[in-house]
């Protein structure tokens, strides 16, 4: 796999945007150890990012020349990291960090966030970052193993 370093930019997302927003959340949570074991569509995923976006979504999405290579989608009224996701041929050029970088910066006084338990690459990801692991749990609809890990200030 070839790790391009070319810069890239953070932008708002547009609607313009959620068929890629779809497909790199697909291509990503495809790898393995990282989704659920019974993966949505890419039609499936498609269709929840419009229903997320209905529901509160605030997307910032990671852009190098056109094209998406990460997005990272918040709730920052219940102070929720939702989704982070690199493009399987990003991931390691540090757009991961700078998608993370950005939750903290929009949601100051602290939030939360859940990965799958076995997902061992995210956990150490958070970790390196200065997440704290606050509890184990269980995903309500799949039944998977999840963990929950917070960010705050002081």
């Amino acid at each position: 796999m070839t790790i391009r370093t070319q810069t890239f930019k953070l932008r708002p997302s547009v609607e313009d945007d959620y068929d890629a927003i779809a497909e790199i959340w697909h291509s990503s949570a495809s790898l393995p150890g990282v989704g659920p074991p019974i993966m949505p569509t890419e039609n499936e995923l498609r269709e929840r990012v419009d229903l997320e976006f209905a529901a509160g979504w605030s997307v910032t999405v990671a852009v190098r020349e056109n094209d998406l290579i990460g997005f990272v989608a918040i709730k920052p009224k219940e102070a929720v990291l939702d989704q982070l996701f690199v493009r399987p041929g990003s991931i390691g050029a540090g757009v991961g960090q700078a998608l993370l970088a950005h939750s903290v910066v929009a949601m100051p006084k602290g939030f939360t966030l859940f990965t799958r338990s076995g997902n061992a690459k995210a956990r150490r990801f958070y970790e390196k970052a200065g997440l704290v692991w606050l509890r184990d749990d269980v995903h309500p609809c799949t039944g998977d193993l999840i963990a929950c890990y917070g960010w705050k200030v002081g």
